[in-house]
């Protein structure tokens, strides 16, 4: 799992916390990866590292002991397949790989039933937009023949989402090492999709396989979309009881030890521990721990932790420890 990116998009809120420990419906994006992970009976991982790597480290510690996680860090981002061979020397076995800036809808398990002549599969999202992603092109039998870049024309509208297993990981190594010998793509990067069309060329079969949902985790306001399906599907949390003075539209979350006076919230709002929000109106927006929004009328923000809202009206978006005061004495 590639975990090394800065994620510039997500800043200011990326400068503390690794983007994928961000969370949506309370919970970090990781976590509803490896969540899955466990129910497949998978107890190994290893992450690739980089920006603020000693947070990723503490939180599988934490949160995952029963995984054995193994760690590399890529020091310079030159591409995911560069990311994915510093993954070589861990790789003894079958293998998923997982870019984490998405959450999906797959069936995993059908790795298992998989015929023994398939060497992977490639998970895909099929798109309108086609032109924003790579797109993989399969034959009649659903086999991937060629992923091209961002096409003109509407050879597939199959979008690459980033989630892949792989049966037969020495040829994939093979067809890293034939891609980092090789000159780098236009951006100065080497890709992983090259190495998938090295496997394809030598006459590996990969699979390609729908998702039911992909939902990005990448930009803040995807990050709030995401929010909004994990709690319409999830059905949020709410309270058992609710002061005077405050209405919840659902979907929201509300978590132990919020405190809520005299406010509105909701529909998509998630508040996390220790929050508090009052005489304010919430909505399509995401609370931090022990944040207190006050006299606020607040839509499509996301509020980091240990933050202070005052007075505030619009769309803000606002790291950990930050204080904004408006119209206030």
């Amino acid at each position: 799992m590639p975990v090394a990116g800065k994620g510039t998009r997500l800043r200011p809120h990326t400068h503390l916390v690794p983007k994928p420990l961000l969370k949506v419906g309370d919970k970090p994006v990781l976590s509803y990866i490896l969540d899955d992970l466990r129910e497949l009976g998978v107890n190994e991982a290893v992450l690739i590292t980089g920006h603020l790597k000693e947070k990723v480290e503490a939180f599988m510690a934490e949160e995952y002991p029963d995984f054995k996680a193994e760690y590399t860090e890529q020091k310079v981002q030159r591409g995911t397949a560069d990311a994915i061979a510093l993954a070589e020397p861990f790789v003894r076995e079958e293998m998923l790989i997982i870019f984490v800036d998405t959450l999906f809808d797959a069936d995993l398990s059908l790795v298992r039933r998989l015929p023994e002549d398939v060497a992977g599969v490639i998970w895909a999202m099929e798109v309108e937009d086609y032109q924003r992603f790579g797109v993989i092109v399969t034959d009649e039998n659903g086999f991937m023949k060629q992923i091209i870049e961002k096409p003109s024309e509407p050879v597939s509208k199959l979008a690459n989402i980033g989630l892949y297993y792989i049966r037969d990981w020495k040829l994939l190594f093979e067809g890293i090492h034939h891609v980092m010998n090789s000159e780098p793509g236009p951006s100065g990067e080497y890709y992983l999709t090259d190495a998938f069309q090295y496997m394809v060329d030598q006459g590996a079969k990969l699979k390609v396989e729908p998702v039911h949902g992909w939902y990005d985790a990448g930009k803040p306001e995807t990050l709030l979309e995401t929010n909004a399906h994990v709690l319409g599907t999830t059905r949020g949390r709410r309270p058992e009881s609710l002061s005077d003075g405050v209405t919840l539209h659902e979907p929201v979350h509300v978590a132990d030890g919020v405190t809520l006076e005299n406010s509105e919230i909701g529909p998509n709002v998630t508040l996390s521990a220790g929050a508090a929000v009052r005489g304010s109106k919430l909505r399509h927006t995401i609370v931090g721990e022990k944040s207190t929004i006050e006299n606020s009328e607040l839509r499509d923000s996301l509020i980091g932790r240990d933050v202070t809202v005052r007075g505030v009206h619009g769309q803000v978006d606002l790291g950990d420890n930050s204080v904004v005061t408006i119209g206030t004495a």
